[in-house]
């Protein structure tokens, strides 16, 4: 046989013989390759076992291992051809003493914490009055009827949609975070009125193995994502999962994130109920103070000298309105003689006479008037004449006329002596009618 042939025949006894079978020990030059596979080698303080996982079957592990943990392990036995060597295909690894949940769980959580998942300047913060309460849990769970419950008694406006997914078993982390992106991608296109305000994604309690879908990563990674408030409700008060740390608010129970939505509207109600009652019995002593001050003003003794007052006045008013009447009637005869005193006084043969009178003195003012006019007017007019007759008699022209000149220097100014000019000056000489220019031949 060649070497090829005998690992193979070796190889095919081993993996019938070994077909599968659970080793317990060390980790040792545990090794993640490039290729997604786990290399490690079992170590028990005498003997040691090399040992593989596929990429195919390590993410179904819950965990990383890590060198000097004490697992169980359970695979089948088979040979590596090339080298001869043999090792174990793993297909399940648990470890021993501290559960394999357990590591699981610190390990993401550690991983996440590191990478800033669960800090509170993330957290958002729920809005006061939510309309729609979007639940990520199963359809046939007692979480949603203990929340449908709960909101049904205290929040009657609060409408509630359901998005049903498993909670628990291998597919429930996938499942759980399809609904929630399900749950935004609705939001991303619903109406206004439409829009899931939060999300409550939780289960009722059971075992950490059942509870385990909300400590997977993928499921925290799209809590955080997530664009709708979340709050995480799982299991029961002790139990905290990985959902919770990075949810927005953690819930102790499904009916206690049940109770959190419904508190604004519920302490509403509560406060407009006090109200209420502080109102119905303001008014009831309102009323019982208005019927006690009826009863006394009833029985007031303003009621009986009430209507004999009423009486008086009216007396009063009737004697006032008849002397009224006997004075409006007196005004009336007064007036009605000054009247005809007026009438009398503009009879037409009265009024023409009157009217002849005025006119003759009018005619008469007319004719003195316009004598008085006539004279005064010829004797402004002689006066107008005497004095433009002096006024000629004064004028410069007048004087020139009869043969006299004005002589100016050549700078305008008149000449009055002959000592003001000399040989060979200019001179201007205005006549009665035109102008000469002038030169000084001689100056004596």
């Amino acid at each position: 046989m060649t070497v090829s042939e005998l690992n193979a025949e070796v190889r095919s006894v081993l993996e019938r013989q070994f077909a599968s079978v659970w080793v317990e020990g060390e980790i040792v030059n545990f090794t993640a390759a490039r290729s997604g596979h786990w290399y490690f080698t079992l170590h028990d303080g005498s003997s040691q076992l090399r040992a593989a996982v596929w990429k195919t079957t390590n993410y179904r592990i819950r965990f990383q291992p890590f060198d000097g943990l004490q697992v169980r392990v359970r695979g089948r036995l088979s040979i590596y051809e090339p080298r001869g060597e043999y090792q174990m295909i793993v297909e399940s690894l648990e470890p021993v003493g501290e559960g394999a949940l357990a590591v699981a769980y610190e390990q993401i959580k550690a991983k996440l914490t590191a990478e800033g998942l669960f800090d509170e300047a993330l957290k958002r913060t729920l809005p006061a009055f939510p309309k729609r309460i979007g639940v990520v849990t199963s359809p046939t769970g007692a979480a949603y009827f203990d929340i449908l419950h709960v909101l049904s008694r205290r929040a009657r406006s609060i409408s509630i949609v359901l998005i049903p997914t498993l909670v628990q078993g291998e597919t429930a982390g996938e499942e759980i975070s399809a609904a929630i992106r399900f749950a935004n991608r609705y939001n991303d296109s619903a109406s206004l009125l439409d829009k899931i305000d939060v999300l409550i994604v939780g289960r009722g309690g059971g075992s950490a193995e059942d509870l385990w879908a909300f400590n997977e990563e993928i499921v925290a990674r799209h809590i955080r994502a997530s664009a709708i408030p979340i709050i995480s409700a799982v299991g029961h008060e002790l139990d905290i999962t990985i959902a919770d740390l990075a949810a927005d608010l953690r819930a102790a129970t499904p009916s206690a994130a049940a109770e959190i939505v419904a508190m604004a509207e519920q302490e509403i109600v509560e406060h407009l109920t006090r109200r209420t009652n502080d109102l119905n019995q303001f008014i009831s002593y309102k009323l019982l103070q208005a019927q006690t001050d009826l009863q006394s003003l009833a029985m007031s003794p303003v009621f009986t000298e009430f209507p004999a007052r009423i009486r008086d006045l009216r007396h009063r008013v009737e004697g006032l309105l008849l002397n009224a009447e006997n004075a409006v009637d007196t005004g009336v005869r007064r007036q009605a003689e000054r009247l005809n005193a007026v009438i009398a006084r503009l009879s037409p043969i009265r009024l023409a006479a009157k009217v002849a009178d005025n006119t003759q003195r009018l005619a008469l003012l007319n004719q003195r008037h316009s004598a008085a006019g006539g004279e005064m007017t010829r004797a402004r007019h002689q006066e107008l004449q005497l004095t433009m007759a002096r006024l000629d008699a004064l004028s410069p022209l007048s004087v020139m006329k009869r043969g006299f000149s004005i002589t100016e220097t050549a700078a305008g100014t008149i000449v009055r002596d002959s000592k003001q000019t000399k040989t060979g000056d200019k001179l201007k000489i205005r006549l009665a009618s035109g102008k000469l220019d002038a030169e000084v031949l001689a100056s004596e």
